[in-house]
């Protein structure tokens, strides 16, 4: 893809535009979904191609279904794994994300996706922590991936793509990034996760392991925001127990 003829400049924390400088180049893989390119990344200005909004339709979806497969199938070198060049010290959103190697991701998520902002929250999620490793489903590889994807980020094009933008992006696993993109609604979603599935095929049982992965940014929103996401976290970690 060659240069667009507009530009979009983010201005945020010298962090935040390492981290996510680091996460574009990371994401853009052959067969992936598209990315904007990373024009300039300097302090706390980050500029990257400006990408024309279009509307969302069926077969966008199903090819974004397969791509975003194979981003994933794209790996990482461990759960936690920054994307190369990128901070230990990330983002999500406005909050701090501490990307740290580990080599299974039960005890990562619990440790740190799960308990530190738990703790900040005043949520008690104790049980879930000491139950991870049963209520995870199988092992699988760390998969790339774009760590905050929530339908905002999902970028449906003037082109007929579905661009991803604005990622938290590391090695973690698969169903983290569709549980968040479930979390707050997108469009032909069953089209996306049934295209997905033609390519990467799902462990039994995925979509009882859906609210344990949506824990995480549910946590996070409700340190950042509090009200109703605190009780939709308290929610989602009854859920995760309840399997």
């Amino acid at each position: 893809m060659g240069p667009r003829a507009a530009l979009r400049t983010k201005h945020q924390s010298p962090q935040g535009t390492a981290a996510e400088a680091a996460g574009l180049r990371w994401l853009r893989v052959d067969g992936g979904p598209p990315i904007p390119s990373v024009h300039s990344a300097s302090g706390g200005t980050l500029v990257i191609d400006e990408i024309p909004a279009g509307e969302p339709n069926l077969q966008a979806a199903v090819t974004f279904g397969r791509r975003l497969a194979t981003l994933h199938l794209a790996g990482a070198p461990a759960f936690g794994s920054p994307p190369p060049g990128g901070p230990r010290e990330a983002t999500i959103g406005l909050a701090e994300m501490v990307n740290e190697p580990a080599p299974e991701w039960p005890k990562w998520f619990a440790s740190q996706r799960i308990a530190p902002y738990a703790r900040q929250a005043g949520i008690d999620v104790g049980e879930v922590c000491s139950r991870i490793t049963e209520l995870s489903g199988p092992p699988e590889p760390p998969a790339r991936l774009h760590g905050d994807l929530w339908s905002g980020n999902v970028l449906w094009g003037a082109d007929g793509q579905v661009w991803l933008i604005d990622p938290a992006a590391h090695g973690g696993h698969r169903e983290s990034d569709l549980a968040m993109l479930q979390l707050f609604g997108c469009p032909f979603l069953d089209h996306v996760l049934g295209a997905y599935r033609e390519v990467a095929p799902l462990a039994d049982g995925w979509q009882a392991r859906v609210p344990l992965h949506q824990l995480f940014p549910l946590l996070v929103h409700a340190v950042l925001f509090g009200g109703g996401y605190r009780s939709q976290a308290m929610a989602a970690a009854r859920a995760a127990l309840q399997g």
